[in-house]
């Protein structure tokens, strides 16, 4: 009996401390996924910057940044760089998949986390800024002859902040800050083995699985503070793009942009020409906001937006004022050039296609001319209403006067009419208005008969 319970007791022991270790070991923090896939917007930036603020509400250890991008716009680069600089969590950028690249814009964001890392058949570099239509400075062939020398001061200026920006970056965290003012300077690129044997990155995995393996047990510095990742074991947690997201990419494509300007300044035009038709006006006002908001996110050049209002102005008081088409012509042509030149970048997919503005200038135009056409037609047609319009009208005869049939009170589109009459008249025959003198008509019978 004591055997028996001995060994009982013996085999519940074993059994809780076998599971104690298991129970006791404290779950792996997740790491966080945010996917950059494109040109880096506004729409991009905002997600980035709010799941940089979310992450630790989330209890993520760390956040990686997959990227494969051919750079951005300079506002959006630089509120996620900042959005990176403050965060409470450490960020890994990692430009992958193979065939991915961290071009322009990546490359800042590249230095400016806390661990760079690149997947093999991957590539870095040509950060020379574009936001401002600045091309690659020309090779003279020369060693040490800096980007932009020679070039306009508004170009050199830009290049120069933009190599000292990258290369605070890279001394901040340790990696190459020569090979970073060249990357702008002389618009260098490199593949992952490169940039790995360069310092320009820390880590080349193939996976996320590779990826977290090379980072547990690295020491990295978050605000100041070494911290220790420990990512062996954890789970993934992807910060998938929400619905704002998904709103704010589409109003700030500059295509979209134009279009919801157009249709807002068009649907006021509309409302103004028909006082009351409410629906015109609404979805004009809504369209105009939105697509001023979109803009005011873009870099946008003042002088098109301005010829594109100017132009959609002058196409709207076509329809009011006589002015031959010369109003409308002018409209369409301010309206094609100040399209092409709106968005003031070199960012590719952050042009006004001309396939896209030929046909709202071709839409504008026919819009404007049938307008222009019903007005003509309308202007040839007799007047149907007030004094003149009375005359060629017919009437009933309510009731014969005292001039033996000659005077009689005649109702008109329901009113009553003094009539007087060659010929005799009587009580509901139809007539036909043919003078007015003050208040009193001069009518004859419709059918052209008199009365004997």
């Amino acid at each position: 009996m004591l055997r028996q319970l001995f060994a009982s007791v013996s085999a519940a022991l074993l059994l809780l401390s076998a599971l104690l270790p298991a129970c006791a070991a404290p779950a792996v923090p997740a790491v966080g996924l945010i996917g950059i896939d494109g040109a880096l917007g506004p729409a991009t930036a905002d997600h980035i910057v709010r799941s940089i603020d979310a992450a630790p509400g989330r209890a993520c250890q760390l956040l990686v940044l997959r990227m494969d991008t051919p750079g951005g716009l300079d506002t959006s680069m630089r509120s996620v760089i900042k959005a990176i600089l403050a965060s409470k969590v450490p960020v890994v950028a990692w430009v992958a998949p193979s065939g991915a690249r961290a071009a322009s814009a990546g490359t800042y964001l590249l230095y400016a986390s806390h661990v760079a890392a690149m997947a093999p058949g991957t590539n870095v570099g040509a950060a020379t800024p574009v936001g401002i239509g600045l091309a690659p400075p020309p090779q003279s062939g020369k060693e040490g002859r800096g980007a932009g020398q020679g070039a306009p001061a508004l170009e050199r200026k830009a290049v120069n902040d933009a190599a000292a920006y990258l290369r605070s970056l890279a001394q901040l965290r340790g990696h190459n800050a020569e090979w970073a003012e060249r990357a702008v300077r002389e618009s260098l690129s490199l593949s992952a083995a490169e940039a790995l044997r360069l310092q320009v990155v820390d880590i080349v995995a193939p996976n996320v699985g590779s990826l977290l393996a090379q980072l547990d047990g690295r020491t990295v510095v978050v605000l100041g503070q070494e911290r220790r990742l420990a990512t062996g074991g954890a789970q993934l947690a992807e910060f998938a793009p929400d619905w704002r997201t998904d709103v704010l990419a589409a109003i700030t494509n500059p295509s979209v942009a134009l279009l919801l300007m157009t249709i807002g300044i068009y649907g006021l035009v509309f409302e103004f020409m028909n006082p009351g038709a409410v629906a015109p006006g609404v979805i004009g006002a809504i369209c105009l906001l939105l697509g001023l908001y979109a803009l005011q996110l873009l870099p946008v050049n003042y002088a098109g937006l301005a010829l594109i209002v100017l132009g959609l102005t002058f196409m709207g008081l076509e329809a009011f004022l006589p002015s031959f088409g010369i109003l409308g012509l002018g409209g369409v042509a301010a309206f094609i050039a100040g399209a092409l030149m709106l968005i003031d970048t070199g960012l590719p997919g952050y042009g006004i296609p001309l396939g896209l503005v030929a046909p709202l200038a071709a839409a504008s135009a026919l819009l404007l001319f049938a307008s222009a056409r019903l007005a003509l037609r309308t202007r040839r047609r007799p007047v149907t209403s007030g004094a003149a319009g009375l005359v060629g009208g017919l009437g009933t005869v309510e009731r014969v006067g005292r001039l033996r049939g000659h005077e009689a009170w005649v109702r008109i589109d329901g009113e009553l009419w003094r009539a007087v009459s060659s010929a005799v008249l009587l009580p509901e025959q139809t007539v036909r208005v043919v003078g007015r003198s003050g208040l009193t008509l001069e009518v004859v019978p419709a059918n052209g008969k008199e009365t004997p």
